[in-house]
């Protein structure tokens, strides 16, 4: 079946939609004007078939397919402050981007707007997954995965993260290129950190057909273009019955998608079978997620099931690894660019490991913690993120904001149905929050006194990297833990410099990337040992 006649199939599912639909309550909140038909402002997506231009996509490619991502999502936070309209997809449409600085407008935001995305699942899975589900069976159900991910757990993962970290400086030192790409390093590390902490297992006992589509899987999530973004904000608006459907639709992403739901079940299950095996026998099972979860299903106690848990399988490969490897990419790309922060960084490196690599005390490392944090902040993985009011709301502003009709406004109100995104990266870039460099990559700023101490919204750090409120991501000190010790291990072992000619940019596909000039990902780095 050819993608022209999977979006005809869907326009006509939204034509009933769209001639019904209540008129947005949010269009007199200024904003940046909309290119006109697709073809307008973006010549170079002349190819696609006529049959598209009467769709619209408003101020969508220029948000999601700008060249640099913030291209024009920063000029409009300096021109339009913390609230504005861009236009969406598909005619009128209207979406409010916004960034906010309360508690309380983030908690609204998070607890009374659903998530359009709706992942595809087949209509009759049972599981519960952590990313779909809402309202009693979320919190339930991520209070049960929270056990594996508290502070005195995470500090149970060091041994791995330790030996992960070693086998990145072994291929490193290994390696006789004059320059190397550190994006698929990282990758495999992060998976391997993955398999081992939540499986209790190596990553190639998986199995081949397992890791080859979840790298599938990611490298379908590496990418963005102006057709994947038409597709997606068509199927924002479809009935949840019929999203369901969609994975089994006969095109190459969703025949990778219902193949990586297969993998991820039979590898989930199979887990869950030898674990609980182990149990049986008297064999210590709780030295991982997985084992820590079935633990808590044997207790009364506890509503989790089974099959619950092997519904979070795919979630947790694909969520925790190529965030934190994005991540630690862009920031040995900035370590490469000051070699001076990066000398000062090693040396308080070195003298950590005087103690010994397992006391290292990882915390109490004022650069490597500022640097991290600097790397969340000007790098965050989800740079924007969807939600729509599930009933009419009212969303207060600690600063109000004109409206086209010169009034000022001290709250938005959002009517059931309306998109509201939340703009992370342009959060990140508050100068009353971060300084007036806060456009610059500068780890300093969390040891002068720059940084604002008031209010948190997020659970490290006051950032939104990790999302803040019911929806923080549950593996937050995972993630950090993991980056101090990568980091330790590379950067003391390892100068970092870049390439002559090669310039490292920033794109948008799914998550923020590393990428070259032609828009692959991309971390080219010149590593040497530091003797």
């Amino acid at each position: 079946m050819s993608y022209t006649t999977v979006f005809s199939t869907l326009i006509a599912a939204l034509a009933l939609f769209y001639i019904t639909r209540r008129r947005s309550t949010i269009g007199n909140i200024v904003g940046p004007p909309s290119p006109s038909w697709i073809f307008g402002d973006f010549p170079s997506y002349s190819s696609w078939k006529k049959s598209m231009m009467v769709i619209v996509l408003g101020n969508m490619l220029q948000l999601l397919v700008s060249p640099q991502y913030g291209d024009y999502e920063f000029e409009w936070r300096r021109l339009y402050g913390s609230v504005y309209r861009i236009k969406g997809c598909l005619g009128p449409e209207f979406r409010l981007l916004a960034y906010f600085t309360s508690a309380e407008a983030l908690e609204r935001w998070t607890g009374e707007c659903g998530d359009p995305r709706r992942y595809y699942q087949p209509s009759n899975c049972a599981m519960l997954l952590i990313i779909r589900c809402t309202g009693e069976d979320h919190r339930q159900l991520r209070a049960s995965l929270n056990l594996a991910f508290t502070a005195a757990a995470v500090r149970q993962y060091k041994p791995v993260f330790v030996k992960v970290a070693h086998s990145i400086t072994e291929q490193l030192e290994n390696s006789d290129v004059l320059s190397i790409d550190m994006c698929p390093l990282l990758s495999v590390a992060t998976l391997k950190s993955i398999s081992e902490v939540v499986f209790g297992c190596p990553v190639e006992d998986l199995g081949a057909d397992f890791i080859e589509h979840n790298t599938h899987i990611i490298q379908l999530t590496a990418s963005q273009s102006a057709s994947q973004v038409l597709f997606d904000m068509i199927a924002a608006h479809l009935p949840q019955w019929l999203l369901h459907q969609a994975i089994h639709l006969p095109t190459k992403t969703f025949g990778a998608l219902r193949a990586q739901v297969h993998f991820a079940e039979r590898e989930g299950w199979r887990l869950v079978r030898e674990k609980t095996e182990g149990a049986k026998l008297g064999l210590e099972t709780d030295g991982d997620l997985y084992g820590v979860l079935l633990n808590s299903v044997r207790s009364d106690s506890n509503s989790l099931r089974e099959e619950d848990i092997v519904g979070q399988t795919s979630a947790l490969m694909i969520a925790g690894q190529d965030t934190t490897a994005n991540t630690l990419a862009f920031g040995l790309i900035e370590l490469a660019k000051n070699p001076q922060f990066q000398d000062s960084l090693r040396a308080e490196i070195h003298a950590a490991v005087g103690t010994g690599y397992n006391n290292i005390p990882y915390d109490s490392m004022p650069l490597l913690n500022a640097f991290i944090k600097e790397s969340l902040r000007m790098y965050p993985a989800a740079v924007l993120s969807d939600r729509i009011a599930s009933e009419d709301m009212v969303i207060p502003l600690s600063e109000s904001i004109a409206t086209t009709t010169g009034e000022r406004m001290n709250q938005i109100h959002i009517s059931k149905g309306e998109f509201l995104t939340l703009a992370t990266a342009s959060y990140q870039r508050m100068e009353s929050r971060w300084g007036n460099d806060a456009n610059k990559f500068r780890p300093t700023r969390w040891l002068d006194g720059t940084v604002y101490q008031g209010e948190a919204l997020g659970p490290y750090a006051n950032l939104l990297s990790f999302h803040g409120g019911p929806r923080t991501c549950l593996g937050w000190r995972f993630a950090v833990f993991e980056m101090q010790v990568f980091l330790c291990e590379l950067v003391g072992k390892f100068s970092f410099s870049l390439p002559t000619g090669h310039s490292a940019e920033v794109r948008f596909a799914t998550t923020l990337l590393p990428t070259d000039s032609q828009g692959g990902k991309c971390a080219l780095l010149c590593v040497k040992p530091i003797l």
